[in-house]
């Protein structure tokens, strides 16, 4: 029996009404933030399940010719749309960490001031305490 997503047309609320199949579409729906009827149904993101192979083919696709990684090291807004590609490749939820360095560089924050802004980044990672 699933969880259907909605919006508030009201007050713009995002929430998940369990419905079993029979109620979807006969049962209203109302907001649990201000009790409005008025909600639309969200049709979320659709996910593909990919391969850890199919994954790596899609990726090393795009950087198959060494020129494309050229150059990365000096555009910190390049490097950000591909370590945000990398990261959706992965299949696999990213730390919070991941998202605040990729959304950094794409805003053209290099690497080094990124590194002195969040000096802990990175720490207790390979099973160093």
């Amino acid at each position: 029996m699933p969880f259907y997503d909605y919006t508030c047309l009201d007050c713009g609320n995002r929430f998940d009404v369990f419905l079993t199949y029979a109620e979807y579409g006969a049962r209203p729906v109302a907001c649990p933030a201000c009790g409005s009827k008025s909600a639309r149904r969200r049709i979320p993101r659709v996910r593909v399940a990919k391969s850890d192979e199919s994954r790596a083919e899609s990726f090393a696709g795009d950087f198959s010719d060494p020129s494309a990684l050229a150059g990365l090291e000096d555009d910190p807004q390049a490097m950000g749309r591909m370590m945000r590609k990398m990261g959706n490749e992965m299949g696999e939820e990213m730390p919070p960490e991941f998202s605040e360095v990729v959304d950094r560089l794409e805003k053209g924050q290099s690497p080094e001031e990124i590194e002195k802004e969040l000096p802990d980044l990175g720490e207790g990672e390979m099973g160093e305490e």
